[in-house]
């Protein structure tokens, strides 16, 4: 599928925005596992501008050995900007207000990932790369992420979401949430293997940001 199909596709999967209310673990969309990760990966202020960075620039994915491509928009889609769904503490859906989102960039001039981007997502274990959308971010003085979507072609159906947490206690923290089934019936049948590699990626990510803190990469997300 090219770039232009990919873009006119919807996600695969009906509850979005679903890894924000607060009962996912205990009642998700039916039919889908849910999973949740909370990881403390450091402290300190240094460490949460760095890590809010690598998450909003899709470096979390690269370090783990994913091969991110972004696909460029047209115009179509940047004429009239995706409008991301959210929810009140209570998991009350939010509608759209309607406002046009502007683009946010990192301190190197590189745009912040923001709402509709769609990107290929490269695995070295499996031979296409998988199609996925962002379906909403999270920009709080204190919390930083954003979840994405899988789009037709991906091997499983549902939505991932990566969010940095700074805590009163200096702590910095990484909570990973998600839901997933198989998209295909053939993919069924590798299910465990699926379930392994999320695991194995997951605490990928986890290390990538309780890692060493490059000095260049240490100044903090664009405001």
């Amino acid at each position: 599928m090219d770039a232009a199909a990919l873009w006119q596709q919807p996600v695969t999967y009906g509850a979005v925005g679903a890894t924000q209310a607060p009962d996912l673990m205990s009642f998700p969309p039916r039919g889908y596992r849910p999973t949740e990760r909370r990881a403390r990966i450091g402290h300190g202020r240094a460490r949460w501008e760095h890590a809010a960075l690598e998450v909003m620039t899709w470096c979390v994915q690269r370090r783990a050995g994913i091969r991110v491509t972004p696909l460029e928009a047209p115009a179509e889609a940047t004429d009239a900007p995706y409008r991301p769904i959210a929810f009140q503490p209570d998991g009350t859906p939010i509608p759209p207000d309607g406002s046009q989102g502007e683009v946010a960039y990192a301190p190197d001039g590189g745009a912040l990932l923001g709402p509709g981007d769609t990107v290929l997502l490269g695995f070295p274990w499996f031979p296409l790369r998988l199609p996925a959308r962002v379906v909403y971010v999270i920009d709080e003085p204190l919390r930083k992420g954003f979840a994405y979507g899988t789009l037709p072609g991906h091997p499983e159906s549902g939505e991932a979401a990566f969010a940095v947490e700074y805590r009163d206690d200096d702590s910095v923290w990484l909570i990973q949430r998600s839901f997933s089934r198989p998209s295909a019936w053939i993919y069924w049948v590798g299910y465990p293997v699926l379930r392994f590699l999320q695991e194995v990626y997951q605490s990928r990510y986890e290390r990538s940001l309780a890692g060493p803190i490059d000095d260049e990469d240490s100044t903090g997300p664009a405001a």
